[in-house]
């Protein structure tokens, strides 16, 4: 294995915090904390009740893995492109009901589209940037 530049953690770094965010929300939605209830209307409320199991799951499965990801990375394991791969599915399917289900942009605004995007060309950088430290054999 070769030595990353610095860029490599610094990416990792912030991805591992961005990632933790998503953790953080993930958790605050589970437990409805009021510190969570306080940035909704009661009728973005009763939506986010409403979801069903499988877009919770897929939230789920795309901030945890993207956070196991990252920590992989910063570990510099290759075991992280798995992870953020799956990372990326769970976000596919999660902004695919957000966008076309419940077309969340009627809902919460259009700041929403906005995040959903910023959010899937997150996930798609940190799953390319895995494999181009693995190019750079900066994992293993």
């Amino acid at each position: 294995m070769s030595k990353p530049n610095l860029s490599f953690w610094i990416i990792s770094v912030l991805s591992l915090i961005w990632n933790l965010m998503g953790v953080n929300q993930y958790i605050q939605q589970a437990y409805r904390t009021d510190s969570f209830k306080a940035m909704y209307t009661e009728a973005q409320l009763v939506t986010i009740s409403n979801t069903p199991t499988w877009a919770v799951a897929a939230f789920a499965i795309a901030v945890f893995c993207g956070a196991l990801g990252c920590a992989l990375l910063l570990l510099r394991k290759k075991w992280s492109q798995v992870f953020l791969l799956l990372s990326v599915v769970g976000v596919v399917v999660q902004m695919f009901y957000n966008l076309f289900i419940i077309k969340s942009a009627s809902i919460y605004g259009p700041g929403a589209i906005i995040m959903t995007i910023m959010i899937l060309v997150v996930a798609l950088f940190l799953y390319w940037y895995s494999k181009f430290a693995e190019k750079r054999n900066w994992i293993s």
